[in-house]
């Protein structure tokens, strides 16, 4: 009986320390590292706000005019156009795709707005109409091309991208329309460029046409059904076509509404140069996708915050202007933006290693 009631003692006390292992083995302490990745898988929009909170700290330091009303005013002007093309690309990209033709659309949308109100005598908010309706087609043409033909979006917005491009050029004859034609003949085309003081700053109403288009997209990603099927396409298109999600519509709908943002971007980009031109923000298309891999959206689709893009747009913004307050060349401030995205990068892909 005694040996019963050993083996019995005996079978409880490693049973008790078995559970206390799993116990441990549980609860184990992650680490400082393990804790931050986790916090920042939970948190993506916290990489680019304590990369943009370091780098004001910094140029700060470097420079005493940085903070200065004017400067900051002006980081803010600077950013607006691609800060609004970074909205329309995060869309895309959220889907695991990727939009190259974003700034072509733009210019040639505001080539059209131009021409029709100064050349054709048309009124200014039926050519703003008219604009959004052709970049509503410009969307829906990739969106066709990408769900229906099964083209990758890198392969089909390349090609449209020089489509685009080139209907610009035709339709503009590489002329530009310049300023004093538009103040004379259609100066509501200017409107976005109107300047305003707020609190000693001059800001622009392409500003504030910036920071709105973001927060209602933040409605629509996390507060629509729509938004959500944009995040479970990026996620698993397949898991999503499963689920019962109208993975097609949704994309084409995606693709449709960056389009018209780009149509937006296109009449604020007419207020920011003062003139309409076949070669604003020609290089608009590569700082539109670091705006948005910064802002901490992966390229691989299906995580991010909206919110994210801009908080990039005016990185990029603070590290030229910081730079160039420093003396520092233009070519190196180019050196700068790549190493920037490479972090970004590389800071995504740490993220998404984490462990479920």
């Amino acid at each position: 009986m005694s040996e019963t009631t050993g083996k019995g003692a005996d079978y409880e006390a490693s049973l008790k320390d078995s559970d206390t292992s799993v116990a441990a083995f549980e609860h184990k302490s992650r680490g400082p590292l393990g804790t931050a990745q986790h916090f920042l898988h939970g948190n993506p929009t916290m990489v680019p706000v304590i990369v943009l909170v370091m780098s004001v700290v910094a140029f700060g330091l470097v420079s005493p005019n940085f903070f200065s009303a004017f400067n900051l005013s002006l980081i803010m002007q600077q950013v607006a156009i691609v800060g609004i093309l970074a909205a329309a690309q995060s869309l895309v990209i959220l889907t695991a795709g990727i939009d190259l033709s974003v700034a072509a659309v733009m210019m040639m949308i505001s080539v059209i707005m131009g021409r029709l109100s100064v050349e054709l005598g048309i009124p200014v908010p039926l050519a703003v109409l008219i604009g959004f309706a052709c970049g509503a087609c410009t969307g829906l043409l990739n969106g066709l091309l990408v769900t229906k033909i099964k083209l990758p979006p890198f392969i089909t917005t390349l090609g449209t991208w020089n489509i685009f491009l080139a209907l610009n050029y035709y339709l503009s004859n590489r002329e530009t329309i310049r300023s004093q034609t538009l103040d004379a003949e259609a100066p509501l085309l200017k409107l976005f460029g109107e300047r305003f003081n707020l609190g000693g700053a001059v800001l622009t109403w392409g500003v504030v046409l910036m920071v709105v288009i973001f927060a209602v997209l933040w409605f629509i990603l996390n507060r629509t059904a729509f938004g959500r099927h944009i995040y479970a396409i990026g996620d698993d298109k397949e898991a999503a076509d499963l689920s019962g999600i109208r993975t097609d519509r949704t994309l084409i709908g995606v693709y449709v509404l960056s389009g018209v943002i780009c149509a937006v971007a296109a009449w604020a980009s007419i207020g920011r140069v003062g003139s309409v031109s076949p070669t604003s923000f020609f290089e608009a298309n590569l700082e539109s996708i670091t705006a948005v891999v910064i802002g901490g959206i992966s390229l691989f689709g299906g995580r991010g915050s909206i919110l994210g893009p801009l908080i990039g747009a005016i990185i990029v913004g603070v590290f030229n202007s910081g730079l160039r307050l420093a003396g520092v060349d233009v070519l190196w401030q180019l050196f700068a933006t790549g190493w920037l995205i490479i972090v970004a990068v590389a800071i995504d892909q740490w993220i998404r290693r984490i462990s479920a």
